[in-house]
């Protein structure tokens, strides 16, 4: 399991990003583009990631929860969704199959949870 909080002056650019993170796992890199998509405040909760394979593909299984902060959470949230699966994320050597919104609730404190899923695959 890994949280991870994102100051923004420590963020990676994703030219850079490729050279910075080295990984098999492409969850740091997916982690970094999704934070950027959903602006702040915001903050990784939770991110788990998981081999995958079937008969002719393998990659990763990744389980994300996302806290959303600030007044305009809900309206930060719907701009996120739209488009979700048509976007072209930047994971050297692995793609994007599928990322679903899973779950999406509010706090009392106004704070909005979202839980995505995502199935990277190795691109050869």
């Amino acid at each position: 399991m890994t949280s991870m909080r994102h100051p923004r002056t420590a963020t990676i650019s994703v030219e850079n990003a490729e050279n910075a993170i080295r990984t098999p796992d492409p969850l740091p890199r997916l982690l970094t583009q999704l934070i950027a998509r959903v602006g702040d405040p915001s903050l990784i909760v939770r991110a788990t990631s998981r081999a995958w394979a079937s008969a002719l593909f393998q990659g990763r299984r990744h389980v994300i929860l996302i806290q959303i902060g600030g007044s305009d959470a809900l309206a930060r949230q719907a701009r996120f969704a739209d488009g979700l699966a048509e976007v072209d994320w930047s994971l050297p050597r692995h793609f994007v199959a599928d990322i679903v919104i899973d779950d999406v609730s509010r706090t009392p404190d106004g704070a909005l949870w979202m839980e995505l899923s995502a199935l990277t695959i190795e691109d050869w």
